[in-house]
């Protein structure tokens, strides 16, 4: 991403931080872990991985990583506490990235475009890091298995 951009990101940083509390307390926990109170250690250094991470991430053409960009991180059982709570830092991200863009009215829209994508991507990787590794835990991902493993063959 364009350092500008990232600047500008950081410049945000505590108003992305508060929208990012404030959208994960709208979403209804569904697991002690999921509450927000609980998630909400977590911002600071969510936050700070995000904005190191996007100057490292710069793709002057097209590349095959853009296609990686739509993907969300995924859990199978679907309690991991990490799925809204990134899905509600992309959105302050989000947010603050379009204000940046915004002030920066000679912005050419591909590189407008691209910038959203960095940041999708960025966001986006990390998340499936932490939920997939969250998920290795999982004690009901393993009973399901377990359980699908001891039932009689039809």
């Amino acid at each position: 991403m364009e350092e500008s951009l990232v600047r500008a990101l950081r410049t945000q940083r505590p108003q992305i931080r508060d929208r990012w509390e404030a959208l994960l307390r709208v979403e209804r926990a569904n697991t002690a872990l999921a509450h927000p109170d609980t998630l909400v250690h977590l911002l600071d250094w969510s936050l700070d991985e995000v904005l190191r991470t996007l100057p490292l991430r710069t793709q002057p053409h097209r590349s095959s990583g853009q296609a990686h960009a739509g993907l969300r991180a995924d859990c199978s059982c679907g309690r991991n506490p990490l799925l809204h709570f990134f899905i509600a830092g992309e959105q302050a991200l989000l947010e603050a990235l379009v204000v940046a863009q915004a002030e920066l009215p000679r912005l050419d829209p591909i590189r407008r475009d691209r910038a959203v994508t960095e940041l999708y991507l960025v966001v986006r990787g990390l998340a499936r890091a932490e939920v997939t590794s969250f998920c290795s835990l999982c004690q009901h991902r393993a009973t399901g298995q377990v359980a699908r493993a001891l039932l009689p063959s039809a």
